[in-house]
This record gives C-alpha cells, structure tokens and sequence, in this order.
C-alpha cells in the first residue's frame, strides 16, 4: 500500500514556498544553487512544457497536495513537487523566465495563462511534515516504484540521501530498510547508492564534475553498472567487488583517483578537454571496458589511442590476433578476386597497391614457413 505523510492539509501562498536545493533531480553543481539555476536545471530535465500546456489550459488542478518542511514561521521547502512549484513560479513572474534564459543560456517560453484562470495559481495545498524523514517513503515510492518514477540518478541520490542519515541508528540493516521502503532490490539499491557515493568522492576531490561530461545526456546506469563488475573495482584498487562493501563515502583510495578520473572520462567523456567517450552503449561497450581494464598493455593503448576497438583488441593473446587478422585478410582477397572484372587496366595506383599487398603476402608466407619449419624439426 502506498504510504502517506500524516500532517493535516492546509492552502497557502505560493510566496511562502522554496525550492528544494536537495531535490535528487538535480545534477552536480545545481545541487544548493540558486532559485533560477535550479528551475533552469528542472526546464530542461523535467518537461516543465508539459504542466504549461496543462496549467495554461486549464488552470492549477489542486489535486494533490506539495508535501513540505518548515524552515521558520515564513516560509516552507517542497519536499515533493517541485515542478509544479517551478512551473507555478515562471507563469506568475514575467521576469523570471528572462533572468533564467540569460544566466542559464536556454530559451523559456512561458504560456500566457488567461485572465478567468489566472487566480488558480497563486495558492497551493501543502502538507507539511515534520522533517525529511517523514516525507521519505512516500517520496520513495511515488517516485521509483509509483505513477511518476524518477531517473536512475535522482532515484541513487534519493535511496544515498535517506542511507545516509539512517545509517548511523540502523546500521547494517540501513539499506535493506531503503530498498523495502521504496520497494526494489537491496543489491541494486546497495550499487547505486555506491555510484552515488564515488561521483560525490570525485567531485569533492576535483577528480571528475558531472557538469564536466561531454554530452548533455548523463547515462548513470552506465557507472553503476560498470561498479558491478569486478575488473572496475580492481583497476579502482578494491580487492574484490561492490557486493562485498558497504557504501561509503570516499571508498576509492587517494592513490588511485587518477585512475577513477580516466575511467569516468572513458564512460562520459570530458567536456572542458574536447574529449567523447569511448563507452557508446552500454552493452557491450561497458562490458569490454572492464576487459581493457584487466590488461595493462590494453590500458596503455587506451590511454594512448582513445579507441575502445583498439584497446580491446590488445586483450586478445597475439596468436588468437594473428589468425584472426590472417582469415580477414583471405575474406577480404577473396572479395577481391570476384570483383576483378572491374580493374580495367587504367589506373596504375591500384596497381602498385596490387603489388604490395604480393610482396607483404610473400613476406608473412616466408616468415611462417621459417617458423612452421623450425617448430617442425624440434
């Protein structure tokens, strides 16, 4: 059954009400920013277009109340409903949306609301809660297992947030409580909110920003499900995987920071340095990153190259290389032989090209005869 905060229900200004600087849909440096950062960071993340169209239609539609915590006898942060409070903002203050498209550079076209509806959107109802606390399943559930689930990141920073501040009384049992409460696995929990808690390191030592990425889109899954892998956690200076820990902050090594830098910017690239990823799907891309990982000349040609294909092609022995390269080229000749109608007999480059390619078939032949003769004759 899905929980409920029990606070009584009440209308108030929407003057009175703050935006949550904690809200788990935000990413890195908005967390704590100001007002128009964070409706600027919720326009493009949350499809705030789609209350305009509903709010601008059809007036606000109280149907379900903010849920809320007090800050002093003035004003309240929303806990739950944040899009609807941005939303609420952007079409009661004209200005706002200017000051928003300038500081944040993205263009805001905010609906003009009429007249007879105009009076629906200066009070909402709240339902304010004692602390975070109380607020927290119900959130939980709305959100990640209900009718309106939030992203793999702000889900991670959520379940990361309520671990945190019940760890200390719960202990050990402190996420088992977090994944029943919200209802989802305690093992896909436990690795998300490890994720969450090696960005946090990075970003607090300069290691890595999300803000850094190279692509607007952040694919977190991609890191948490690279940390399920144990190739990861070893070139990260763990002994053995991410099951075998209980999150903590700070959990990769001061030694090894270099290496977490280079495989966040391997899986989200680097905005500042020009760099892309070389991660472009998940699978299999995250999957024969952590096989590079494992191998150190394949991490060198990584580091060097900046080419998944190549790095990965160093994890194969130099035997399984040769003759797999060796049974392309035989492919490739054959296509060439079928079409050798089309040569017709104009073009001298393609010629010499011919001519290469017989001296460095005879040079390899040569040399595995020699090779074939000697292992022979042992």
């Amino acid at each position: 059954m899905e929980p409920k905060p029990t606070r009584d229900l009440r209308t108030v200004p929407i003057s009175q009400l703050t935006l949550d600087r904690e809200n788990p849909r935000l990413l890195g440096s908005v967390r704590g920013a100001t007002d128009e950062a964070i409706i600027g960071a919720l326009y493009r993340t949350a499809e705030l277009e789609e209350l305009f169209e509903s709010v601008s239609a059809n007036g606000y539609l109280d149907m379900e109340p903010l849920i809320v915590v007090r800050n002093d006898n003035r004003t309240m942060t929303v806990l739950e409903g944040n899009r609807r409070l941005a939303t609420l903002r952007l079409l009661t203050d004209p200005d706002l949306a200017t000051r928003i498209s300038r500081q944040e550079n993205i263009r805001i076209n905010v609906p003009s609301v009429p007249a007879p509806l105009s009076s629906t959107l200066n009070q909402v109802s709240v339902c304010e809660v004692q602390n975070r606390d109380e607020a927290r399943a119900f959130i939980g559930f709305k959100h990640i297992n209900g009718p309106a689930k939030w992203n793999a990141y702000a889900k991670a920073q959520f379940a990361a947030n309520w671990y945190r501040a019940i760890r200390p009384a719960r202990g050990p049992e402190a996420l088992r409580e977090v994944a029943r409460s919200i209802g989802d696995r305690h093992a896909t929990i436990k690795r998300m909110v490890f994720a969450v808690y090696v960005l946090q390191q990075a970003q607090m030592t300069d290691t890595f920003a999300v803000d850094d990425r190279y692509t607007t889109k952040f694919n977190f899954s991609h890191l948490y499900t690279a940390l399920s892998r144990s190739q990861y956690m070893q070139f990260l200076g763990f002994e053995s995987s991410w099951s075998s820990y209980d999150p903590t902050p700070n959990s990769v090594p001061a030694d090894k920071l270099d290496r977490l830098r280079d495989v966040l910017v391997w899986i989200y690239g680097s905005g500042p340095d020009d760099i892309p990823p070389v991660v472009r799907v998940q699978n299999p891309d995250i999957k024969r990153l952590g096989e590079v990982l494992a191998n150190t000349e394949a991490v060198h040609v990584l580091r060097l190259s900046r080419d998944l294909d190549h790095a990965h092609a160093a994890t194969e022995p130099a035997a399984t290389r040769f003759a797999a390269s060796l049974l392309r080229a035989r492919t490739n000749l054959r296509e060439v032989s079928n079409a050798l109608r089309g040569y017709g007999g104009d073009d001298r480059a393609l010629l010499d090209v011919s001519e290469d390619i017989k001296e460095t078939a005879t040079s390899i032949y040569a040399h595995m005869k020699r090779k074939f003769d000697e292992r022979s004759s042992s």
